[in-house]
C-alpha cells in the first residue's frame, strides 16, 4: 500500500533487452532499470521516464513507492549509473524491502551551522571528510540524510562519528572513533619571498676619460687603425 508521505515512482515493464534496446530507450527519454527482491526473489526489468526519475531522486527520500503492473512495492535505491559528464541517470537498480525488517543502507551526510562555528569565524576552513555513512534501520526509519551540526566547532578541531547522535531507530555501522566527519583546518599563510637586490658587477677595468677601450680578443680593430698598421709595415 502506498504512503502519501513517500514519493511514488510509476514505471513500465521493460521487455526490451540488450545494448541497442537500452540506447533506444534513452533516446526516447527513458531510463532502464531493474527491481530486485520481492516474495518470489526474482528481478523485474522496467523503464521509467527520465524526468520523473530525476524528480524523485532530487526529493532525496530513502524509501520510494514503486508502482509497476498495478502493484505498489516499497523500494530503496540499490545502485545507479550516472553519465560521467552530465550526471544524469543512465541505469538504476532498486531493491524491494519489507517494512517490518531492518536493512542496511548508505545515507548521505549533510553539515550545517558551518558559518556560525567559532573556528570558521576565526578564519579556519571546514573540510568535510565523510560524505556517506552506513546505517541499519527499518525502511521507514531510514533518514533522507544524517544532519551534523558544526556550529560549536573550534579552530583546529576534529569531529568524529562518536560525537554525532544517531536518529531514533538508526544504528551507525561505521567505527565511531575512527570515522572522521569533519575538521576545521588552520589556513596556511603564504609568505611572500623577499626581494633580492641584484648587484651589477663591472666587467673589466674602467677606461680613463678620452681613451678608447681595447678591443676584445678576436674582434676586428676599428676602421682607420687597420690602415695605420699597414702603413707602418
Amino acid at each position: 500500500m502506498a504512503d502519501s508521505k513517500r514519493p511514488t515512482l510509476a514505471v513500465e515493464d521493460r521487455p526490451e533487452r540488450g545494448t541497442r534496446a537500452t540506447k533506444r530507450l534513452r533516446r526516447q527519454g527513458f531510463v532502464p532499470g531493474v527491481v530486485y527482491g520481492g516474495s518470489d526473489g526474482e528481478s523485474t526489468p522496467f523503464k521509467v521516464d527520465a524526468r520523473l526519475l530525476r524528480q524523485v531522486l532530487v526529493d532525496g527520500s530513502a524509501l520510494i513507492d514503486l508502482k509497476i503492473d498495478g502493484n505498489v512495492r516499497p523500494v530503496i535505491v540499490k545502485d545507479q549509473q550516472l553519465h560521467p559528464v552530465r550526471e544524469q541517470p543512465l541505469h538504476i537498480d532498486l531493491l524491494e524491502v519489507r517494512l517490518d525488517e531492518k536493512i542496511q543502507a548508505p545515507v548521505a551526510v549533510h553539515v550545517e551551522g558551518v558559518e556560525e562555528s567559532p573556528g570558521v569565524k576565526e578564519g579556519g576552513v571546514l573540510e568535510q571528510v565523510t560524505h556517506q555513512l552506513n546505517i541499519e534501520a527499518l525502511p521507514t526509519d531510514i533518514p533522507d540524510a544524517i544532519v551534523v551540526d558544526m556550529s560549536g566547532m573550534e579552530i583546529a578541531a576534529t569531529m568524529h562519528l562518536s560525537e554525532v547522535p544517531a536518529p531514533q531507530g538508526v544504528t551507525f555501522l561505521d567505527d565511531p572513533e575512527e570515522t572522521i566527519i569533519a575538521t576545521i583546518v588552520v589556513p596556511t599563510e603564504i609568505e611572500e619571498p623577499e626581494e633580492i637586490e641584484e648587484e651589477t658587477e663591472l666587467v673589466g677595468e674602467e677606461v680613463p676619460e678620452g681613451e678608447e677601450a681595447p678591443a676584445e680578443e678576436g674582434e676586428a680593430p676599428p676602421e682607420g687603425e687597420a690602415a695605420e698598421e699597414g702603413e707602418e709595415s
